[in-house]
């Protein structure tokens, strides 16, 4: 590989499995054209794949399916924000299917956006952007977004610990401080319950 796209993979690689992302990423790395050159081999190599015109991901993969997974749509929405300089924020139903709480299938997924209103097919889900004020964007992390979202579409008359449960088998224990001390600022209740989805982490996070 050529020294370009060995600094690209290695960022790639970094990120972890399930990273979108868009030349933009790696624009430190060199100029667009040659970053644009060693996507496309990248993925022709099938090192990375191509999800969507200019967007690729480093695929997830199951071990129990035997197959390459979809791409991840939350990470898919985030790298089109930072293509485009966008803010972004999920919808609260976009936020319950990410995290495994609503038992219908989306046909599609929804973020607000500052940008334009825009549609994207990615490999055969859609993906749709609002242009819309934007309330909860105070979080750096899009974890903190995906859990505030989620409990406000709910509603606090619908927590139960099967829900924390839920939550927690699709964020990561070691990212529980971050969020708590991201999520300080929310709404009483919401943040009562983020601490009771986060108790678990505490004494590993100090």
């Amino acid at each position: 590989m050529q020294p370009i796209e060995n600094k690209i993979i290695s960022r790639v690689y970094g990120n972890g499995r399930g990273w979108a992302f868009c030349k933009n990423d790696f624009i430190d790395l060199g100029n667009a054209d040659a970053i644009d050159k060693a996507l496309s081999r990248l993925a022709q190599s099938q090192r990375v794949r191509r999800i969507a015109r200019g967007l690729y991901d480093y695929p997830r993969y199951s071990d129990l399916l035997q197959k390459t997974l979809s791409p991840d749509i939350d990470q898919v929405a985030n790298a089109y924000a930072r293509k485009f300089n966008w803010r972004i924020e999920v919808s609260g139903e976009s936020a319950l299917n990410l995290l495994g709480l609503s038992t219908q299938i989306p046909a599609q997924y929804v973020y607000l956006s500052d940008g334009p209103s825009k549609s994207y097919d990615i490999m055969g889900v859609e993906l749709n952007f609002k242009k819309s004020t934007l309330k909860d964007i105070g979080f750096k992390h899009r974890e903190s977004t995906l859990i505030v979202q989620a409990l406000k579409a709910l509603g606090k008359e619908h927590l139960s610990e099967s829900v924390f449960n839920k939550i927690r088998e699709r964020i990561d224990a070691k990212n529980y401080a971050k969020i708590l001390r991201d999520t300080q600022g929310s709404t009483g209740w919401i943040y009562e319950a983020i601490k009771q989805i986060c108790k678990h982490g505490k004494l590993s996070n100090g």
